[in-house]
């Protein structure tokens, strides 16, 4: 089971999220209600917990058909629903980009696996109601 500590360290709302390896995330409130940019809003650690968790899949399922990747990089942007509370995440987009001696057509399958099979993250958010769009980038090298 995971566990998660969460102990308030900055103002009203800057708090660090320990987990049970010791990996410290530090979290805060917009300005507008408060927060001081001690850390990543809660929202925005769902694009971050989005990029790390498909990236892992891509690596992992390009190492496996021998694709050599030298630079790789993600980046998601999101917009959310406007006017309601909760405010979800309603569309976001993911721009891949790799570097190296890869093949597109296997860059673009793992990401799909990737978002549609294994990466819990992208399917959490999209049974919340997000459509994820994407674009691969490869450049070899």
């Amino acid at each position: 089971m995971a566990k998660v500590i969460l102990k308030r360290v900055s103002g009203d709302y800057g708090f660090d999220t320990v987990n049970e390896n010791g990996t410290v995330v530090k979290m805060d409130s917009n300005p507008e209600m408060g927060g001081t940019e001690y850390g990543a809003r809660p929202m925005q650690l769902l694009l971050n917990a989005l990029a790390g968790c498909a990236s892992i899949d891509v690596i992992s399922i390009l190492k496996k058909q021998r694709q050599e990747i030298k630079d790789y990089s993600v980046t998601v942007t999101g917009e959310r629903e406007a006017g309601v509370e909760p405010s979800l995440w309603k569309e976001i987009q993911m721009v891949f980009e790799i570097t190296g001696n890869v093949e597109e057509g296997k860059a673009q399958r793992a990401v799909e696996i990737s978002l549609n099979k294994y990466c819990s993250v992208a399917v959490t958010l999209v049974k919340a109601g997000a459509t994820i769009q994407t674009n691969v980038i490869v450049r070899n090298a």
